[in-house]
This record gives C-alpha cells, sequence and structure tokens, in this order.
C-alpha cells in the first residue's frame, strides 16, 4: 500500500490516521532556528467530519487510504438518517447525521452527491463543488449600500448561509462554491 510522509503532505492528501481516513485541510512546514523541521496540520476525518491538529516529523510514515466515490441522488431526511438512492441499481442507503455533517447544509430534493466508501462501507457524502441556489431571506438594500467589498448574510434555500454583495435580493438565483463556503456570482 502506498504511504505519505512529511514531504508529501500537501493540501488534500488523504491518509489514514490510527484506523481512520482523514484529509489534509490546512498545512504549515515548520523550520525552527533548533531543532528538526515538522509539519503542523489540520485534518479532517472522513468518518465524522471532525477536524483534528496533527504534528508529523522526518520518518513519520502514514498509509494512502483506497477510497471510492459512488455518485447517489439525494432523496429525503426520514428523520433519523438522510436517504440516498444509486442511480444505476435504485438501491437506497441510509447515512446518519454525523457522517453527512458539513454537506447537508447543502442538501436539495434530487440532487446528485458523491458517496464516500471506505474498506467497501459507505462513511460520508460529498455536495457538489458549485451549485446554483435561489436566495430565500437577506437583508433589503438602504439607499448608500454601495460600498464595493461589502457583504451581508443571505440564507439559501437549502438554509446555508454565505455572504453576498448588497446588490443581491431575495428570489435571486446565485452560484455558491460548497467547498468554501462561498457567494461566486449572481446567475442572469
Amino acid at each position: 500500500m502506498a504511504t505519505v510522509g512529511m514531504s508529501d503532505i500537501k493540501k488534500n492528501v488523504r491518509m489514514i490516521v490510527g484506523e481512520v481516513p482523514y484529509k489534509v485541510v490546512e498545512f504549515q512546514h515548520v523550520k525552527p532556528g533548533k531543532g528538526a523541521a515538522f509539519v503542523r496540520m489540520k485534518i479532517k476525518s472522513f468518518l465524522n467530519g471532525k477536524v483534528v491538529d496533527k504534528t508529523v516529523h522526518a520518518g513519520d510514515k502514514f498509509e494512502v487510504p483506497i477510497i471510492d466515490f459512488k455518485t447517489m441522488q439525494y432523496l429525503y431526511d426520514d428523520g433519523d438518517m438522510y436517504q440516498f438512492m444509486d442511480n444505476e441499481t435504485y438501491e437506497q442507503l441510509g447515512l446518519s447525521y454525523e457522517q453527512c455533517d458539513d454537506a447537508s447544509k447543502w442538501f436539495k430534493d434530487g440532487i446528485n452527491v458523491d458517496i464516500i466508501f471506505f474498506k467497501g462501507n459507505a462513511i460520508s457524502v460529498a455536495a457538489p463543488e458549485v451549485m446554483e441556489l435561489i436566495i430565500t431571506e437577506t437583508p433589503p438594500n438602504f439607499k448608500g449600500d454601495t460600498s464595493s467589498g461589502s457583504k451581508k448574510p443571505a440564507t439559501l434555500e437549502t438554509g446555508a448561509v454565505v455572504q453576498v454583495p448588497y446588490h443581491v435580493l431575495e428570489g435571486d438565483l446565485v452560484r455558491v462554491n460548497t467547498v468554501e463556503c462561498e457567494y461566486m456570482e449572481k446567475v442572469k
């Protein structure tokens, strides 16, 4: 099985730490005046979405997890789990709220998402990177709110909240980056 060392660490690199698959979300190579260099990083668990701080020194090795992705359609929330359907076999799969933690704020009926499998078990879900959603609630514009770079909060149809420019109003269709939770542009 492939391994990852200190020099291989960069954003989105996957590794197994204590039997759990993680993804690097932030990292910083540190070269202190005294002593050996090391890497300080934040890693996010594929199992529950928790972010953990970890320090890696020269010589530390981690296995690379074999992770499979399968596109499935989000169906509904049954009160205990989120339900998904395989687009090819039409089989249903349920994932707990913890497994869908970050991605759940982007779920919309009928949307296709990537279900993440590790060792044959569904462990998490990833929403599409870019989505077009309708703004359901945002403060109105006021005369004089034209300063460039200023933003206001806007609630989207899925319940997610992003910062948008003042010219964007309720009912507008906007394109958002779900990974960074950012407004990209107004859809015409």
